[in-house]
C-alpha cells in the first residue's frame, strides 16, 4: 500500500502565518490547477472557475474587507473566547504569493445536469472537491494553502468583476511556506479540539 496520499491528507494545513511570498514556478502552479480541474463533478458539469489574483491593489482591498469582517466577528465574543480569537491570525492575503478565488456557476452543464435534479447543492459539492484536490496537490508540491472565509460574497463579486449568478466559494491564499504546523492553528490556540472518529461514526441508523 502506498501511504503517500494518507500522509498528504494528515499533513495538509490551513496556512496563515508561514507564507514566504516567494514566487511559484509556472509549471508547479499549472500542475496544482490541473489537479483541481481533474476533480469529479456532478453530471461532468465542472462548474468551477479559478480567478488568479496577483494585483497588490486588489489584495489590499480584499485584506481591508477581511479585517473589517474580523472586527465584526470579534465584537460578538467575550471573555476567554475573545482572548483566544485575538491571538488567531485569520488570513495570509498579503504574505502569500498569490490568491486563487474558486467560483461556482450553477448554470454550467445545464439546463439538465445529470445527478442534480434531487440535490440542488451537488454542484456546490463538486466545487469543494476541486478545492480539496487543489489543496492536496499544493501540499504535495510543498506549498501552503489558506482558505479565507471572512468576507461577504457581494464584495468579492464587485471587487473581481464576477458576473451575477456566479458564487465566489473560496478565496485561497497559495505559496511557498517556511513549514507546515504539526498541529492545526485552531487546536494550537485552544479554539476547538478535534473529535475522535468513533464519536461521529454510526452504523445503519443514526
Amino acid at each position: 500500500m502506498n501511504n503517500g496520499i494518507y500522509d498528504l491528507i494528515h499533513r495538509r494545513r490551513d496556512v496563515r502565518a508561514q507564507f514566504t511570498g516567494a514566487p511559484i514556478p509556472d509549471e508547479v502552479l499549472h500542475r496544482v490547477l490541473t489537479a483541481a480541474h481533474a476533480a469529479p463533478s456532478v453530471g461532468l458539469s465542472q462548474p468551477w472557475d479559478f480567478v488568479l489574483v496577483r494585483d497588490p491593489a486588489l489584495r489590499h482591498s480584499f485584506h481591508d474587507h477581511v479585517q473589517h469582517e474580523r472586527a465584526a466577528f470579534a465584537a460578538t465574543l467575550s471573555g476567554a473566547d475573545a482572548d483566544r480569537f485575538a491571538r488567531i491570525k485569520i488570513d495570509g492575503v498579503l504574505e502569500s504569493s498569490l490568491s486563487i478565488v474558486v467560483t461556482y456557476d450553477p448554470e454550467r452543464g445545464g439546463p439538465a445536469v445529470l445527478g442534480r435534479h434531487a440535490i440542488a447543492d451537488a454542484g456546490l459539492y463538486s466545487v469543494c472537491l476541486a478545492i480539496q484536490n487543489l489543496w492536496l496537490a499544493a501540499t504535495a508540491e510543498r506549498l501552503g494553502v489558506g482558505w479565507v472565509s471572512f468576507y461577504r460574497e457581494p464584495f468579492v463579486r464587485r471587487l473581481l468583476g464576477i458576473p451575477d449568478g456566479i458564487r465566489p466559494v473560496a478565496w485561497l491564499c497559495l505559496g511557498p511556506v517556511t513549514h507546515l504546523e504539526t498541529v492545526p492553528d485552531l487546536e494550537r490556540h485552544g479554539w476547538r479540539r478535534r473529535r475522535p472518529l468513533d464519536t461521529v461514526l454510526h452504523h445503519d441508523r443514526w
